[in-house]
């Protein structure tokens, strides 16, 4: 019988030619070694793999922490995966100018982009999106001074959400909902919710004919403050159906703030709320 060192040197041995012949097989042995220790090291660096988050990265270099990005490592419904992303560096007197948001592997990777202005009191953002694979979602936020951010989280899909039918939708554009704080301390942010019902038909799905229903979905989200803009979201077909927003607005005085939908036949609605600040 084999000394017990000597043993469990030979079993060692068997165990590294195992794994070695393993991860041959799958093209890993030479791999970075981030890889083989990091299950989420190839959505890190998703940013520089997709040429629309370049075109927004431009010649900067993005920080590495500071922007969160909140899914579901594993959705069963692909039309409508809840998404929260957000900026949490330290800004001093900068701020959040925009955060954009790309799924790498639908038909066309933008998401939204959210345009920020200090009447916003928090960069952060929350919304429902459709996936229409496994992929990496990135997000990408820019400040008014320059400052970059990069992140991206893989969700696993078990449902395409940009092929399968929805539940049916009523009347495009109708029954918005807004809701606000019944009060706001001046400067400080207060959470505003929204939700609007709307098909947001990506113009990938057929109709019942076999024919591509066309392309219908809200383009543009508004929200101004006594006729200034505080906050603004271009949507894109991978916002999914009936668009829900979480964001914050941190109003320094009373006034009325304005919430408009637009899409793209032309057609909008408008709902007003007080903002009460004491």
């Amino acid at each position: 019988m084999p000394h017990p060192a000597r043993q469990l040197t030979l079993s060692r041995r068997r165990l590294l030619r195992t794994s070695a012949g393993g991860l041959l097989g799958l093209g890993l042995l030479g791999a970075a070694p981030g890889l083989l220790l990091s299950p989420t090291a190839l959505a890190s660096d998703a940013w520089q793999r997709l040429d629309a988050a370049q075109q927004v990265i431009g010649d900067a270099t993005p920080e590495s922490s500071g922007l969160s990005l909140d899914l579901p490592h594993v959705s069963e419904d692909g039309s409508a995966v809840a998404l929260t992303v957000g900026v949490e560096a330290d800004l001093d007197d900068d701020y959040v100018e925009s955060i954009h948001l790309f799924a790498s592997g639908n038909p066309s990777p933008e998401i939204a982009v959210f345009h920020l202005t200090p009447m916003a009191g928090k960069p952060e953002v929350s919304t429902r999106v459709r996936l229409n694979e496994t992929q990496e979602v990135v997000a990408v936020a820019r400040s008014a001074e320059g400052r970059v951010w990069a992140t991206a989280r893989e969700v696993r899909i078990t449902v395409s959400g940009c092929l399968m039918r929805g539940d049916d939708v009523q009347e495009s554009l109708s029954n918005p909902r807004v809701s606000v704080p019944d009060s706001f301390s001046a400067g400080q942010p207060g959470e505003i919710r929204t939700l609007i019902t709307h098909p947001m038909e990506t113009g990938l799905r057929e109709g019942d004919d076999g024919e591509p229903l066309p392309r219908h979905i809200i383009e543009r989200f508004t929200v101004s403050v006594d006729g200034d803009t505080a906050f603004e979201a271009e949507l894109h077909q991978s916002v999914s159906a009936n668009p829900y927003l979480r964001f914050h607005l941190a109003p320094q005085a009373s006034g009325e703030a304005a919430f408009e939908w637009h899409d793209d036949t032309g057609d909008s609605a408008r709902e007003t709320r007080e903002l009460n600040v004491m």
